[in-house]
């Protein structure tokens, strides 16, 4: 994993566990007056996604994804083309094995090196790839 991603991650979680932390003198502490409530902030944008740059890191796919027919030897997993497949795809899966929430070690471990930058930009190379 990159470093500069670990310290991202380090920092973010200290940030949510400050931001949750209850005062110690929250019993003495006035309870809140009533407000309209605030509008869900807006999601952020996808970013857009480079061909070129999805290019130079999608080199490492084509050991297992350039392979016609090939299954990789235990445990004996198709491996799909991938090559041709939408955007939209091709970002949700990869977002998917980053979370972990789409299981396979190998792939697991290739995208949690990706950024969202780098996810988009692979998915815009491989959706446009002939």
């Amino acid at each position: 994993m990159r470093p500069l991603t670990i310290a991202a991650c380090f920092a973010l979680t200290l940030a949510a566990l400050s931001a949750h932390a209850q005062p110690q003198d929250a019993a003495k502490a006035p309870a809140p007056t009533p407000t309209a409530p605030a509008a869900a902030p807006a999601a952020a944008p996808s970013p857009k996604g480079n061909a070129e740059t999805g290019r130079q890191l999608t080199y490492t796919c084509q050991g297992c994804h350039g392979v016609t027919g090939y299954k990789n030897a235990y445990p004996n997993y198709h491996v799909p083309k991938i090559v041709g497949q939408s955007p939209e795809y091709l970002v949700s899966a990869l977002t998917e094995y980053k979370k972990g929430t789409r299981k396979h070690p190998t792939m697991q471990a290739q995208a949690q090196s990706f950024s969202d930058q780098d996810i988009a930009d692979i998915a815009a190379f491989l959706s446009s790839a002939k």
